[in-house]
């Protein structure tokens, strides 16, 4: 099973050569196909996961192998909070790359880009040494500037830059906090710890198992802290964070658009899990209520921007910021059930996200525009989209039933239990909840049964067979996960237990501390 996870890590990577070797015109054909073999991969490590039992700290699939040493290897593991990123990373590539039959130019190097950005993602959720992680980490950053600046609107050179920017900035005071921590590590490990990760006193190592059991010491984990979380904070985003998101996600192309929303969005959050939660609980204690503050903040200004766009996909966008508010207030409320509720809310909006893009797209496609006002009585003379589109929107607005309804209950039922924050910030995020029915449910009765006097939608065609076809198995995961999110609960929570239990040592430690002073 080891040899299996490695085979589905580099899969995507035999397309690329292929890709040199095909016609521009079967490009699109070819990444079909050559995705459809991670796909069937991640099905087969899927069903191996659910009977086997973690090997190394919860992980299952674990290995090690050498790489500069004993400094760094090559390490990937698989868990209950990564295991469901990378089936719906395996399940969007194909999607992708069916659907982008506008791409007409460049085409090789469109479908390699894509390729390599599955090959990039999957990385990043399996690896388990902290270099690793990062190099999967800046790698996503080269096809998503590709997917901007060559196949975007004419908006495509500021929202690259800006894109750009932001996200290797971030990216490189983590690398700055990476390379201090693989510097010191065995400085906090006991020598217990030492022997059994075949260290030695002073030797540098980017082990990620080692990097949980050292004992940092609190005069540097606040700057540490910063670093990662202002690199995961811009790749999600999270308020104030987020001033790339909307220009990246409008400009890019709708298969660029739908990996980032779905897939991308999600590596800042679950860096927040692997890393900000476990390797610095004091400073997460200690911070809980400005962090949260943070993500109320993007809640609520992520809903309020997306009531006034005009533009479908910026609505969109926002709308994901405010989403992603409510993921990182489930991981700042450091709670059992919001920890929980953060990742099937990530499952849920990716696939909703996903969802909903593709659905602009086909209408963009259609139309040649955007803009929200120049559609309208689309359900009359487009019935299979607006059925698609209306459940899709009800999914995201967290509709009992679907899929976004399982983690924003649970998030906020999570926050207001927390022993961190206030009731307040649980009160403060269904708000977000209202606003956000009413700018998606207000989009959709202009798209769907507004006049159509002046709508450029007029005697278009309504989605064919193979659009149907794509859509429908994230239609069918909205109603799966939203009615029953069971099996899938029963994978997350030991993965948010063994990620809490570093919480509950600071808890523990503090307890006892107060026990000796009395």
């Amino acid at each position: 099973m080891d040899t299996l996870t490695t085979l589905l890590l580099i899969s995507p990577l035999i397309g690329i050569p292929l890709l040199m070797l095909m016609r521009a015109e079967s490009a699109r054909i070819v990444t079909f196909g050559v995705s459809l073999l991670p796909f069937a991969l991640s099905l087969a490590v899927y069903s191996a996961f659910l009977s086997g039992e973690p090997t190394a700290n919860g992980y299952q699939f674990y290995q090690q192998i050498s790489w500069l040493g004993t400094s760094v290897s090559f390490s990937t593991g698989i868990d209950g909070i990564s295991i469901y990123m990378i089936l719906l990373t395996t399940l969007l590539t194909p999607i992708v790359a069916i659907y982008s039959k506008e791409i007409t130019q460049r085409q090789v190097l469109y479908f390699s880009m894509l390729l390599l950005l599955e090959f990039s993602i999957l990385g990043f959720f399996m690896a388990l040494d902290v270099l690793l992680f990062y190099i999967f980490f800046e790698l996503v950053l080269i096809p998503s500037l590709f997917f901007i600046g060559v196949w975007g609107d004419e908006n495509r050179n500021a929202a690259g830059v800006k894109f750009f920017l932001y996200t290797l900035g971030g990216s490189l005071l983590m690398l700055v906090a990476i390379i201090y921590m693989g510097l010191h590590v065995t400085e906090y490990l006991s020598a217990e710890s030492l022997a059994t990760f075949g260290l030695e006193q002073g030797q540098f190592s980017t082990n990620y198992l080692a990097m949980l059991e050292a004992d940092w010491p609190a005069e540097v984990t606040g700057w540490l802290f910063v670093a990662f979380f202002l690199s995961f904070g811009i790749k999600a985003p999270i308020f104030p964070l987020h001033t790339w998101q909307a220009d990246a996600y409008a400009s890019a192309p709708v298969g660029g658009t739908v990996m980032m929303g779905a897939i991308m969005s999600k590596m800042g959050v679950y860096g927040l899990i692997r890393y900000g939660v476990p390797i610095f609980p004091e400073v997460m204690q200690e911070h809980a209520t400005i962090l949260a503050s943070l993500a109320v903040i993007g809640i609520i200004y992520g809903a309020m921007a997306a009531i006034a766009q005009k533009d479908i996909k910026r609505l969109l966008a926002y709308s994901s910021l405010s989403h992603m508010g409510f993921i990182a207030l489930g991981i700042f409320s450091m709670n059992p059930e919001a920890m929980s509720g953060a990742v099937i809310q990530m499952l849920a909006h990716g696939i909703s996200t996903a969802g909903l893009f593709l659905l602009a797209g086909m209408i963009e496609t259609r139309t040649g525009t955007r803009q929200i006002a120049d559609y309208g009585g689309l359900a009359k003379q487009m019935p299979a989209f607006a059925f698609l589109f209306i459940i899709s929107v009800m999914a995201s607005v967290g509709l009992p039933g679907l899929s976004g309804f399982v983690g924003e209950f649970m998030i906020m039922i999570g926050a207001f239990q927390s022993s961190y924050l206030s009731a307040a910030f649980s009160i403060l995020a269904a708000t977000g909840v209202i606003i956000a029915a009413v700018y998606l449910l207000g989009m959709t009765r202009k798209v769907m049964f507004g006049s159509d006097e002046d709508s450029k939608a007029k005697g278009v065609a309504d989605l064919n067979g193979l659009e149907v076809s794509l859509l429908m198995p994230l239609i069918l995961l909205m109603f799966v996960v939203g009615l029953y999110a069971t099996p899938f609960l029963q994978n997350i929570n030991p993965g948010t237990e063994d990620v809490l239990e570093y919480v509950e040592q600071v808890d523990g430690d503090q307890s006892s501390s107060f026990a000796l002073e009395e």
